[in-house]
């Protein structure tokens, strides 16, 4: 990086530029593999119920392909701190006069 903050012109321009950058570049790719599985998992289900097994095992090594990539980067990001509920305050109930 330059003195204004910019990456230096030979650096690529997708290229994450610090840490922080790389793990977010990674959470979106697990974001990117979790959808197209859950389209994959859905398109398989449907063509095995409609009996067309040959094409839902032409879909078994692409999903298989996706899960590996999708355990190595779970492995390779770090856990998120879990979320703590926000504080609510309970309703009182009111005294019927």
């Amino acid at each position: 990086m330059n003195t204004l903050g910019n990456a230096p012109r030979n650096a690529p321009r997708n290229a994450p530029r610090n840490a922080d950058d790389d793990i977010a570049a990674k959470r979106a790719r697990l974001v990117e593999l979790e959808a197209a599985l859950a389209r994959w998992r859905a398109q398989y289900d449907l063509l095995m119920n409609a009996f067309k097994f040959d094409a839902a095992r032409a879909l078994v090594a692409a999903i298989e392909d996706a899960e590996r990539e999708r355990a190595t980067l779970a492995a390779q990001l770090p856990s998120e701190p879990p979320v703590e509920p926000a504080p609510y305050a309970v309703a009182r109930r009111r005294r019927r006069r």
